[in-house]
Formats: C-alpha cells, sequence, structure tokens
C-alpha cells in the first residue's frame, strides 16, 4: 500500500501540561535524579507536541496538573479507555497513586467508569487494535501490570485481551515495546518480550514492522499514530524510516526532556475512544 493510500482517521486525546514535571525518585532504568529536568523546555516541548496533534486535525484535551504528582505528564498511563467504557489505573509505585484519581475525575461525567481491582497502568499496558480479529487488545505484563488485570480488563471492556510478557526492564511498559501503527497493524521491538510472546506475535502480525534495539532505546515504539501520521521523537530517525517505507508519514517532535523520566510521545497521549 502506497503512503497516499493510507487515510489519517481522526483522533480525540488526553495530555496533561509538565507543570510540575521533575524527577526526584527513580521507579524506571531510565530515571537519574542527578540530573536535574529543565522545567521550561519540558513544557516548551509538550506544548510543541499537543500542537503537532491538533494541526494534524485531532481533538486534545488537556487535564490539569497537580502538584505532588510530578509523573502526571505521562497521561497514556491513568486509564484505558474503548467504546466509552473506561477501564481505570491502579498505579504500582505509591508515588503515582493519586494520578488515577485525577483521571477518574475527568471520566466521571461522560464516561463508564471502572474502578481496578488489580494494578494496571492504563494504556501504559494496553494497546488497541480496533480492526484486528474484531478488535482486539494487547496487554503487556511483568514490570508494572499485573496479569490478572487483563482478565479483569477483557471483563469491563469486553474484547478479547492478548498476554505478553515483557522481560527487559528497560522496556516496563508495553508502550514502549510495542505500538499500533493503525488499527490492525503494528511496530514492536521483539527482545523485549519473553520467547512465547514473540512467537504470538509473529502468528497475530506476520506483517508488523520489527524495530531493533537502537530504535526501543531511541523510544522509537513510543509513538502516536492516527493511520497515517506517526508522530515520535527526534531521537527515533532509524524507526522514522522504517515507519516510512512501510508507507507511514513520520513526524518527528523533540522531546528529550520527557524522556528524562522514562518516556515519550506516547507516554504523554492518551487516546479517548468515545
Amino acid at each position: 500500500m502506497s503512503q497516499t493510500e493510507r487515510l489519517p482517521r481522526k483522533r480525540t486525546y488526553l495530555m496533561c501540561p509538565p507543570a510540575h514535571f521533575t524527577v526526584e525518585y527513580a521507579i524506571n532504568p531510565w530515571m537519574d535524579t542527578s540530573v536535574p529536568v529543565d522545567a521550561g523546555l519540558a513544557l516548551k516541548q509538550w506544548t510543541l507536541l499537543r500542537d503537532t496533534l491538533t494541526d494534524l486535525g485531532h481533538s486534545v484535551h488537556v487535564l490539569d496538573a497537580q502538584p505532588g504528582l510530578p509523573d502526571m505528564v505521562y497521561a497514556a498511563n491513568g486509564a484505558f479507555s474503548v467504546d466509552g467504557t473506561v477501564y481505570g489505573a491502579r498505579f504500582r509505585f505509591p508515588q503515582r497513586a493519586a494520578e488515577a484519581v485525577a483521571h477518574e475525575h475527568f471520566y466521571a461525567d461522560d464516561w463508564k467508569y471502572t474502578h481496578p481491582v488489580h494494578v494496571n497502568e492504563g494504556e501504559g499496558d494496553f494497546a488497541y487494535l480496533p480492526e484486528a480479529y474484531g478488535g482486539l487488545i494487547l496487554a503487556g505484563y511483568g514490570f508494572r501490570t499485573e496479569p490478572a488485570a487483563h482478565a479483569e480488563a477483557q471483563e469491563v471492556l469486553g474484547r478479547p485481551v492478548i498476554s505478553l510478557r515483557l522481560v527487559d526492564p528497560a522496556y516496563y511498559h508495553l508502550d514502549t515495546a510495542l505500538a499500533a501503527l493503525d488499527d490492525s497493524r503494528i511496530t514492536y521491538f521483539p527482545d523485549a518480550f519473553s520467547e512465547q510472546s514473540r512467537r504470538v506475535l509473529a502468528q497475530l502480525f506476520p506483517d508488523a514492522v520489527l524495530a531493533d534495539r537502537a530504535d526501543a532505546e531511541a523510544f522509537g515504539l513510543n509513538l502516536v499514530s492516527d493511520g497515517r501520521n506517526v508522530i515520535l521523537n527526534t531521537e527515533a530517525v532509524a524507526m522514522g524510516a522504517k515507519v516510512r517505507a512501510a508507507g507511514y508519514q513520520p513526524v518527528h517532535v523533540e522531546l528529550s526532556e520527557l524522556k528524562r523520566g522514562g518516556g515519550s510521545v506516547k507516554c504523554a497521549v492518551a487516546e479517548l475512544r468515545p
């Protein structure tokens, strides 16, 4: 399929500005508390990401940042929604626990919200492919989300969930190792997954775009795609070339400050699926 045949689908997103973003604790291998965050640059880069999404025709809702929650900028972790139903987050680390409450308040009026029993970190560990096998959820576990949350999400959302085990602590969320390029196709870094999970992915997605370790280390899998335009950080040059070769249009955005906390484009963007 040529690039001109790929049509973007208008999306609705949720983001939270890095008004209180710092790296004051370390809960993943990317966080270094000895290197100060440039707060002004972080806000500038976040604003550029938001403006890039709106310039592409998408809607972006903004969740107010709250003091004492420096990781709230990673809005993808706060919940996971499919067809107006929301499976809430329950964070593994106490430093982030209150973020779930802020996200719940956002969804309170217009969504069917479910409080989770099991630990999960929202879209950080869930990806939805509405046209793959009639609507399929890919779900990661191994570092943050409990495997039991996958069965819980399946019951809440009414979509089949495929469990995938993450084995490299550098790729502690599914969205650092796998991404949806459109409604049925994915890209992923095989070495982030167990051998059995790699076999499952190869069977389900034989046309997947495969990333290598350099792509993953550049957070090239932590991307957002509307089905044609693939937004990824400027460091992920090789990954941009791979998605272009697959017929998509890479759009690079500088997010060096957010990477200090262990996240990039996708971590900062939750997709809303009313």
